[in-house]
């Protein structure tokens, strides 16, 4: 396992390495083709690499166009593999907290749950029977009011906490921003009278998010970058959004 650990971090490292030169390598072919599209001469400095930049731009597709990152990678097979989930609460969780943890197992496909200081265990039936019923259904996803860039990350990160749902499906997760703060809500719909009739029911939980941090790489990788992060001084900037405009 420690060794995993050391080759992932080193791939990390190697792919925010190159993300560099395949920058620099998309910007000069970017000027090549322009060059080409409006018919003005080559730029000087690129004249000496002309060929070789032409070749490689015509065995290009709309896939290998642009250059990736690995934000990119991050989601690459989402659709191939379900997501894994892991709950952990602070140490010595209170009686509440440990409820809406048991909540967030349930609601979470392919999650798991873990108080600080013990072993990771899967939830317990009976845990379920106290909640009340929960579809187990892969559930389509609503997301509202996330149209800046940091909006539309944090927009992805969301999808891909629960895997492809079924086109049948009848459970609904929302995720609505309103100046940065993240309403969830969670339903299940029955077209009772037909498909021009249907019955939306709220089964919860319910509850408010507040984008606190994104890092780039895993939990255990000390040299990460910190893609964003709330500061103090934020919360004092009231006029102004972060996830949308």
């Amino acid at each position: 396992m420690h060794r995993r650990t050391i080759r992932l971090k080193r791939e990390y490292l190697y792919r925010k390495s190159l993300e560099g030169k395949e920058r620099s390598l998309y910007e000069k072919k970017r000027q090549i083709r322009e060059a080409l599209r409006e018919g003005k001469p080559i730029p000087t400095e690129l004249r000496n690499e002309e060929a070789q930049l032409r070749r490689e731009i015509d065995l290009e597709d709309e896939n290998t166009a642009v250059p990736r990152t690995h934000i990119d990678d991050e989601y690459a097979f989402a659709a191939e593999k379900d997501p894994k989930i892991l709950l952990t609460t602070s140490r010595n969780p209170s009686r509440p907290l440990i409820e809406f943890v048991k909540e967030l197992s349930f609601l979470f496909p392919n999650a798991e749950k873990m108080n600080r200081g013990s072993q990771v265990s899967r939830h317990e039936l009976r845990d379920k029977k106290a909640i009340g019923t929960m579809p187990e259904a892969y559930p389509h996803i609503i997301l509202e009011n996330f149209n800046t860039k940091l909006g539309e990350r944090t927009a992805n990160i969301l999808k891909h906490l629960f895997p492809v749902p079924k086109p049948d499906t009848k459970r609904i997760v929302t995720f609505a921003n309103k100046s940065d703060y993240i309403s969830f809500r969670h339903h299940i719909y029955e077209k009772q009278g037909g498909p021009k009739s249907v019955q939306l029911k709220e089964i919860g939980p319910r509850f408010e998010l507040r984008l606190y941090q994104i890092k780039l790489g895993t939990v255990d990788q000390a040299e990460a970058q910190t893609e964003w992060v709330i500061r103090p001084y934020m919360n004092t900037t009231r006029k102004r959004s972060f996830l949308s405009n």
